[in-house]
């Protein structure tokens, strides 16, 4: 294949990502996020209402790209990896984007009840770092995809390099729908 000075998804959407929306929808948006970022927090209600315009033409992915400089965002991710194993992972990622302001353990105990899972089961795995290498091995294919930061998108593995405006992503869906691909 020609190098088209595309920056390309890295690691395909597979069975253990985090996915809302049909398989074969006709534009696939994957999020890598850090639940404690405040550009992420803006980017929540961009993509919320996007799935709410587009719904089943529009498939969603989230990856876990917890930055160093958060103190709360890698506890936050495990907490969100422990509700995918009950199947609450969607509901845990709007609980934490919905409470960006408090991430520390007690709230992730308080969300994770709230969601009528175990509390005390999510302290010890986060004590254990029980999901901590799901959550790096999210970190690192976005690494290997080579984004510049958080939020960062890619659509039908396309890095987005625009402001992540409700605007711009739903210009940029359009003509995917319309064309099929970027080039």
């Amino acid at each position: 294949m020609e190098d088209d000075g595309l920056t390309r998804l890295a690691v395909p959407v597979g069975p253990d990502d985090h996915v809302r929306g049909p398989y074969d929808a006709p534009v696939t948006l994957v999020e890598y996020g850090d639940f404690e970022c405040p550009f992420c927090g803006i980017a929540y209600p961009v993509v919320k209402a996007l799935e709410k315009h587009y719904g089943d033409r529009l498939r969603v992915v989230f990856r876990s790209f917890p930055l160093e400089m958060h103190p709360h965002t890698e506890a936050a991710s495990e907490a969100a990896e422990f509700a995918a194993e009950a199947g609450r992972f969607w509901e845990m990622h709007d609980a934490l984007y919905e409470h960006q302001r408090a991430l520390d353990v007690r709230h992730l105990l308080g969300y994770a009840r709230d969601l009528g899972l175990d509390p005390e089961a999510l302290e010890i795995a986060l004590r254990d770092g029980t999901y901590a290498g799901i959550v790096a091995e999210q970190k690192e294919s976005g690494e290997e995809s080579g984004i510049p930061g958080t939020p960062a998108f890619f659509l039908n593995d396309v890095l987005f390099e625009e402001d992540a405006s409700f605007a711009n992503l739903s210009h940029a869906i359009d003509y995917l729908r319309k064309h099929g691909s970027i080039v």
